[in-house]
Parts: C-alpha cells; sequence; structure tokens
C-alpha cells in the first residue's frame, strides 16, 4: 500500500511540475518555477504582462521573464509561450489590426 502512495505522489509531483519551468533562481535561492502564459496574452501600451508572480517582455517576437520588472530578463522557451498575442488600442479595446500570432518553430 505504501510503496503504491509513493509512486502515485511521485506521478503527480512530475505532472504538476510539467506544467511549469525550473530555471536557477537567482545566486543563492534555489530553483524558481516559471508559469506557463495563458493561451491569449492582451497587452496594453507597453509590451509586458504580469502573471502569477512573473514580469513578461514581449519584443522581437520573442517572450523573456523576470522576477521583477527591472529584470534580469531570461528567455522564456517557446513552449510556455502564448499561442495568441494581442494589444488593446488607447481606448482600452481590443486592436485586430495589431494581433499576433505564436511564431512558428
Amino acid at each position: 500500500m505504501r510503496v503504491k502512495i509513493s509512486v502515485l505522489t511521485g506521478l503527480l509531483g512530475m505532472l504538476l511540475a510539467a506544467g511549469c519551468l525550473m530555471e536557477p533562481g537567482p545566486r543563492g535561492v534555489g530553483v524558481s518555477f516559471v508559469p506557463i502564459l495563458p493561451t491569449v496574452v492582451v497587452l496594453d501600451a507597453e509590451p509586458y504582462y504580469y502573471h502569477e508572480g512573473y514580469h513578461y517582455h514581449y519584443r522581437d517576437h520573442g517572450w523573456y521573464y523576470a522576477q521583477s520588472r527591472n529584470g534580469p530578463w531570461l528567455a522564456l522557451p517557446h513552449d510556455h509561450y502564448p499561442r495568441e498575442v494581442r494589444y488593446k488600442n488607447e481606448n482600452n479595446e481590443h486592436d485586430r489590426r495589431h494581433d499576433g500570432e505564436r511564431p512558428e518553430r
């Protein structure tokens, strides 16, 4: 019985960790888990997005993340990218003319 519980606990831990990126944290901090971005990200005037404790920056069709908006910025793996990037216009409405989709790998 204990073996089954240990195996199930291990499998559950692996499945939960699969949804996050494990990266070395800042010096002396250890490992940090970076969440996957939502399927659709809507950006305001600036190309920054905040999600689950991390700051994300979108530039040159690539995503970067940091624990602070001041950086240091690290490249986000492509499998953590959103499927679609949308922009709001000055009236805080969705502007379809500037929609961007996930770049092909």
